[in-house]
């Protein structure tokens, strides 16, 4: 069960270093995972000890709590999330609960997934360069759940990022503070708080969460921590190891790969502004009818969207779907979240055209399950042609703006200690708790 092997990866991560703590009154020897315990609740029941990591002494926080009891056990699905009605009779999507002919189908996909990356993935750039439309076609279809993390990593251009920075994670970890830590720590149980891997307070999903979201804090300390950014970080966690997912997050912030995602984060949001004038457009030219709709009743993508931006869907879309949105989006880049935000409302344009204000805000944020089906929703996303449009769209609110300059220094005049971006920010993320 992935649940249970999560949970078991998460208690052996450490690299069998050790720190010698000594202060006046006592001389503690404790390892790398004990240290990276701390500040999981509160900055109580901690306290500063000075440290010698061989040699050179540093000024960390020792934990003096444990971690809380472990959650009864529930039926949880596949993905090991908590079902919301254990005596439902929500069929079981295991391998072993399928039809023999459909295991052996994905038995044969994921002999051509091995064959494809090779070995800890050595064949993969080679095989992108020489087919890369099969590579596109399969991404499109779903990775293999038992290959996901890797795959992430390869298509991402984080591997390359951990390779050529070895130790830096550890550092931020471990020596380095951040302004964010209490925000960090407030959020820490709103991430996700229906999968079993996040659900013991101070628990090891719970403490992983916290280590890749503060090292974040310390690596680019413009952006610092924004409470969207935990579904990042807490989906990355379920496939990987801390120090993946945290140079897996830096490589869709800085883009190793595809346009960086840390405009969605900085101040007045830019990118989310950026991203919903080019959705709204998109709205109007391939919906004229629902967009006239929206008009009359004075719906702005503000109102619904800004979410799916900030969080690539993973904030309250079915877990299934997220996935499969993320192989895309990894490989692709974010049209689709835009291809995806614009086939919901194609989907369900007949129904929506009906709705006055207030039930048309909450259809918006509430789509039906039929809607949320991957092999009913990305197909219709994936025939949506939208590159052109948005690099136009783009040109032309870059253009708007820079005819605008007396409006930028009102926002840059505010210094980063005076950030009323931390309220702001979280605001516009329209992520409810």
């Amino acid at each position: 069960m992935l649940a249970r092997y999560l949970v078991e990866m998460s208690k052996c991560y450490t690299r069998g270093r050790k720190v010698f703590c000594d202060d006046s009154h006592s001389s503690l020897v404790v390892d790398i995972k004990s240290i990276n315990q701390f500040g999981i609740s509160s900055i109580s029941g901690m306290r500063t000890s000075s440290c010698s990591w061989d040699g050179d002494k540093q000024e960390v926080f020792v934990p003096e709590f444990e971690p809380g009891p472990v959650p009864p056990a529930r039926p949880v699905d596949k993905y090991g999330f908590v079902k919301s009605e254990p005596g439902s009779s929500i069929p079981d999507m295991s391998s072993k609960s399928k039809p023999k002919t459909d295991r052996e189908r994905e038995e044969r996909r994921l002999q051509k997934w091995r064959k494809m990356i090779g070995v800890g993935g050595v064949d993969w750039k080679c095989y992108v360069r020489k087919k890369p439309q099969v590579v596109k076609r399969r991404i499109r279809k779903g990775i293999p759940d038992c290959l996901r993390g890797l795959v992430w990593q390869l298509i991402s251009g984080s591997r390359d990022l951990l390779l050529l920075n070895q130790g830096v994670y550890e550092q931020l970890v471990l020596y380095e503070t951040s302004a964010s830590e209490l925000d960090i720590i407030r959020d820490i149980s709103r991430t996700f708080p229906s999968h079993v891997y996040f659900q013991q307070r101070h628990g090891p999903g719970q403490r992983s969460l916290y280590n890749v979201l503060k090292a974040y804090s310390v690596y680019d300390r413009d952006v610092g921590y924004v409470q969207g950014m935990g579904f990042l970080a807490g989906l990355l966690l379920l496939y990987m190891s801390e120090e993946d997912a945290f140079w897996l997050l830096v490589a869709l912030l800085k883009g190793a790969v595809h346009a960086p995602m840390e405009g969605l984060y900085l101040v007045s949001l830019p990118l989310v502004q950026q991203y919903l004038f080019q959705f709204d457009r998109l709205v109007h030219e391939l919906l004229p009818r629902l967009g006239s709709h929206f008009d009359e009743e004075t719906i702005n993508p503000s109102m619904y969207a800004s979410q799916w931006f900030i969080t690539v869907f993973s904030y309250s879309f079915p877990f299934p779907l997220a996935l499969r949105i993320w192989d895309v989006f990894l490989y692709e880049g974010v049209k689709i979240i835009f291809r995806v935000g614009l086939a919901l409302l194609k989907y369900c344009q007949e129904d929506l055209l009906k709705l006055p204000f207030e039930k048309l805000v909450h259809a918006l944020r509430n789509f039906p399950e039929d809607a949320l089906q991957p092999n009913v929703l990305l197909p219709m996303a994936y025939s949506l042609k939208v590159s052109r449009t948005l690099e136009e769209l783009k040109q032309e609110y870059l253009g708007v703006n820079n005819m605008l300059p007396q409006l930028q220094p009102v926002r840059l005049s505010i210094s980063k200690d005076q950030r009323p971006s931390k309220q702001k920010r979280e605001e516009s993320l329209n992520i409810r708790t």
